[in-house]
């Protein structure tokens, strides 16, 4: 039975948008899968026996969240379960639509548990595009069971949907698809007669099929679109078999799959890092190249190396940082398209160079050492004493001045009693810091007695630094 009577005018759900059959509209919304057997990729969350694919055949499913990169079949899921449920489906956009638009859904979806007891799912796409307040309408619904949330997402959901929506809902992380599910999806559109290409009785040359899917990355709308451009090249040319040069003009160029604010974005730049981090300058030029052709900001990358330049090789080479350094201006100077050759000289000098993060651990034992025992109190010897009444109470008392002594060194406490648990800095033996440790071995003897020292002691002055 149909809607029909069950709504007043004002509050009639809006005709959802059909699916595209037949010869209607781009190829890749006609070659969406329409059951589950048709679907391709993500076996790990709709293979055989998986909890989600038996929620949906029995027709169980609870709210969830599809979160993954374009092309990998989320929406095309959601489809396939409006097709497979005998629940109500609403099918919206967060681009336009709103809470009105919400409003009507819960109307009908209580109206149509009154009547008979069936069930709402609500498809939201792009949920992220949502704010707080949007998101926060939709929660009470979702909360007491009126609607069966499906929404689907690009951006990660824990920073973009509310937590006590998404503590509501199960989310399924969607991976790329792999080569060979772009390879399936290709060859069932060239073989399909009624939604593909099938009655054109297209071919593909390997090494064209080879490129396409590859440059893809993972991303089937992407590759079926470009099918069907490289098709129409054909079409105009009278050529059987779509091949290579035709994949290329219809590419363009590859899908990098990859959002200057999304996941994308970081997994990409700790890729880069972890590869400078292990000294592997092939895969951290790789890196490097793919967020360049990708359009990322050149200023950030520059960034982010001198933050490496500090933290993963330190001491072990200290012009890392000096080079990093001068590249970030060198960047913000020269700019693009030449401003490559700076990122790549220092990524391959910092990837090659020795590896050190004991500054940074040094660090961290100090403020854990703050952390657990509180700031303790400065020894006089070491304080300011801008005033002679400071140095009548003791300050700058007792300290000895480095430089009045042999190598300019001399042994004293710089720290305050019980203050620190551990060695903070413990140099590595690679590169510079091979010397740095040899010399603080070298310094490592007790304080001197009062016969041994040479110099005056000095009261402290005034620290003008």
């Amino acid at each position: 039975m149909g809607d029909e009577g069950l709504f007043p005018d004002w509050e009639r759900p809006p005709e959802q948008p059909a699916a595209v059959d037949g010869v209607h509209g781009p190829l890749a919304a006609r070659m969406r899968p329409r059951t589950l057997d048709e679907f391709v990729g993500q076996e790990a969350i709709v293979g055989a026996d998986t909890p989600l694919r038996r929620a949906i055949e029995h027709d169980h499913l609870s709210s969830v969240v599809f979160w993954g990169p374009p092309g990998c079949g989320k929406s095309t899921l959601a489809r396939v379960i409006a097709k497979t449920t005998s629940a109500a489906f609403e099918s919206y956009s967060a681009v336009t639509s709103g809470v009105a638009d919400i409003r009507q859904v819960i109307v009908r979806a209580l109206a149509r548990a009154r009547k008979d007891g069936s069930r709402t799912l609500l498809f939201l796409d792009e949920i992220h595009r949502w704010n707080k307040a949007q998101q926060d309408a939709l929660l009470p619904h979702v909360e007491d069971g009126t609607v069966v949330l499906i929404g689907t997402t690009t951006e990660n959901p824990f920073f973009e949907i509310n937590a006590p929506l998404l503590s509501r809902s199960r989310v399924y992380r969607f991976q790329p698809l792999a080569d060979a599910h772009i390879e399936t999806l290709i060859r069932r559109a060239l073989a399909d007669p009624d939604r593909g290409l099938g009655g054109h009785r297209r071919t593909i040359t390997e090494e064209a099929l080879e490129h396409l899917v590859r440059a893809s990355g993972g991303d089937a709308r992407h590759a079926l679109n470009a099918l069907e451009a490289a098709a129409a090249f054909a079409d105009s040319d009278g050529i059987a078999a779509i091949n290579l040069e035709m994949i290329e003009q219809a590419l363009q160029r590859p899908a990098y799959g990859y959002d200057k604010r999304g996941d994308g974005h970081y997994d990409t730049i700790s890729a880069l890092i972890k590869s400078v981090r292990g000294s592997d300058p092939d895969a951290a030029v790789y890196w490097l190249a793919r967020m360049l052709e990708a359009g990322e900001e050149p200023r950030f990358i520059a960034r982010r190396l001198v933050i490496l330049a500090s933290e993963d090789v330190g001491n072990a080479d200290p012009m890392a940082l000096v080079l990093a350094q001068a590249a970030a201006e060198a960047v913000h100077f020269i700019g693009m398209p030449e401003a490559q050759l700076t990122l790549a000289q220092a990524t391959t000098y910092l990837a090659t160079a020795p590896k050190s993060n004991r500054s940074m651990v040094a660090l961290q034992r100090a403020q854990a050492d703050l952390r657990a025992c509180g700031p303790a109190s400065i020894p006089l010897h070491l304080r300011n004493a801008p005033h002679p009444g400071l140095e009548k109470l003791g300050h700058g008392l007792g300290y000895l001045y480095p430089h009045d002594y042999e190598d300019g060194w001399i042994e004293q406490a710089y720290l305050p009693e019980g203050a620190q648990t551990q060695p903070y800095y413990e140099p590595t033996d690679r590169g510079d810091e091979a010397r740095i440790g040899a010399l603080m071995r070298a310094k490592k003897r007790g304080p001197p007695a009062a016969d041994e020292i040479d110099g005056p002691v000095r009261a402290g002055g005034q620290e003008n630094d």
